[in-house]
């Protein structure tokens, strides 16, 4: 095998509290994080010569210093944790990255394609790490990778990285992102953040009201994230996700969260995805294992 084309799902999170800042400067926190059948797409081919290029087909990142991307630091940390042996010593990669998902919109999208590559290179390169090797080097790259590396919704405490598998219901979801950049650095250090919210259970979030604690400090700072939350409640509750910029709501169908999508304002991206339990890598993986022929999907609702 010389080839792998994977997915690299969006998620969501479906509540975010802050419960403290501890002393390291890092918050606490607790979440639902829900995958999504929408996201990026990879294409990795192996090279002989142990270098690693990256290339976006559709021109994003290319403000992005190749030693700052994610995907392209993932790829080193994999040849640094994974020394070279008789009969490797050339191992590298060519990575078409087909981007779909903002950067900096809350979705996850950098850390979604860090996993991505851990995991399909973990196969290419027939290294045979276990997940949770694989978590810990996407630890070293982002709280959220571990999520994605592990391939399933799950409740997350500690800084994201400490994790639950949930089996959540099926839901469909719209999403938008309103056209603006928000800051992770500048909102996880904001003197106006809330970072001490009481710890729930899990139990709770199913029962009672949660909220995401960035949410009302993003809309004072970055108003189209305001007006996109105020023209999506009128479907239901409406909610950011991550630090921001981008907002979703839930519909019980496929058809409802459809027609929502054909009445987002001209100005904003949005697209309609399924809740997913499962990442599709898994199954694209599971099948390139056995041998089979495997795809990517993603929902068919973007605009």
């Amino acid at each position: 095998m010389s080839s792998i084309t994977v997915s690299a799902p969006a998620k969501l999170n479906l509540f975010l509290h802050i419960t403290e800042q501890r002393p390291d400067g890092y918050h606490n926190l607790q979440t639902m994080f829900q995958l999504l059948d929408f996201g990026d797409e990879l294409t990795l081919s192996a090279r002989e010569d142990g270098e690693i290029y990256l290339h976006c087909e559709n021109g994003a990142l290319e403000d992005v210093a190749p030693k700052d991307n994610l995907i392209v630091r993932a790829a080193r940390l994999l040849q640094d944790v994974s020394p070279a042996q008789p009969g490797n010593q050339g191992r590298g990669a060519d990575i078409k990255l087909l981007k779909r998902l903002p950067s900096g919109g809350g979705l996850g999208g950098g850390s979604s394609d860090a996993a991505s590559t851990l995991l399909a290179l973990n196969q290419l390169w027939k290294l045979n790490l276990s997940i949770d090797v694989l978590a810990d080097i996407g630890r070293q790259l982002g709280a959220d990778v571990p999520v994605f590396v592990r391939g399933h919704s799950a409740w997350a405490e500690g800084i994201g990285e400490e994790l639950s598998p949930v089996e959540l219901p099926e839901r469909w979801f719209l999403v938008i992102h309103p056209g603006c950049h928000v800051s992770t650095k500048v909102i996880f250090s904001h003197p106006q953040l809330t970072r001490d919210t009481p710890a729930i259970t899990m139990a709770a979030f199913f029962t009672g009201p949660t909220r995401n604690d960035f949410e009302t400090l993003v809309r004072r700072l970055a108003e189209p994230v305001n007006k996109a939350l105020i023209w999506l409640e009128k479907f239901g509750e409406a909610r950011m996700t991550g630090s921001g910029a981008s907002v979703f709501a839930s519909f019980d169908s496929e058809a409802q969260a459809r027609s929502a999508l054909q009445q987002v304002p001209a100005e904003w991206q949005g697209f309609v995805a399924r809740g997913l339990n499962r990442s599709p890598i898994c199954a694209q993986l599971d099948g390139l294992s056995r041998g089979q022929e495997v795809t990517t999907t993603s929902a068919a609702g973007h605009r």
